[in-house]
């Protein structure tokens, strides 16, 4: 059985540790915020200009001015600081992101990101993820393992790219993956979703992955 998109959040929040200062992307990964582990404190940090940000608010709490990138409410910490749009890029351009968790429409096997557009769609804008992409120090992307039209990870990204060897680790609803973008070890399957089996998982995976279940 699949993971729920909170049960995928809840996975991903896993890779948080205690200090970090972490982007998170549009969709999926803004679930993150409700599932940071006990003991673990970490910063949350908007494109927009917000350090600190809080879990989601409760329905009749929402502030219609405090918004993450993704221009949903969100709620402050007594922490939370606020600067400039070009202040947050500095931070995300000078290597002071430690982790950035996304979304994506595709991934390559080594690492490659396709997530801002698909050629003949109207797209708003590239938004902040080429920046966050290059400039912080680990990248986990959060997605659906399959599209309508077929497998999401892939051997090569055919969609335009958003950053090249830039993908540390994915999670799906199907799988965890791990990526060894500047080496030789590729791409890992280290974890199934509960309910899922190997071979579904290879059945919708273009891309080559060795396996290194953690529970095999």
């Amino acid at each position: 059985m699949a993971w729920t998109r909170e049960q995928m959040a809840a996975r991903a929040a896993k890779e948080l540790r205690d200090g970090y200062y972490v982007n998170l992307g549009i969709g999926i990964p803004t679930l993150v915020s409700n599932y940071i582990p006990d003991g673990i404190d970490v910063q949350l940090q908007s494109e927009n200009g917000m350090l600190g940000m809080g879990p989601f608010p409760f329905e009749g709490e929402e502030d219609a001015d405090l918004i993450n990138a993704g221009k949903q409410t969100v709620s402050e910490l007594p922490s939370t600081s606020y600067f400039s749009s070009a202040e947050s890029f500095g931070m995300v351009r000078g290597g002071h992101i430690d982790l950035s968790i996304l979304g994506a429409m595709q991934v390559a096997q080594n690492g490659d990101l396709a997530n801002w557009m698909i050629p003949g769609k109207m797209v708003k804008g590239m938004g902040g993820a080429m920046d966050l992409v290059a400039g912080v120090k680990r990248v986990v992307v959060v997605m659906e393992h399959s599209a309508k039209d077929g497998p999401k990870l892939l051997k090569k990204c055919n969609l335009p790219l958003t950053g090249e060897k830039v993908v540390d680790m994915v999670v799906t609803d199907l799988a965890v993956f791990t990526i060894d973008k500047h080496g030789k070890d590729g791409m890992a399957l280290i974890e199934l979703a509960d309910g899922v089996t190997l071979d579904e998982v290879k059945s919708k995976t273009e891309a080559d992955f060795r396996v290194a279940l953690k529970n095999a």
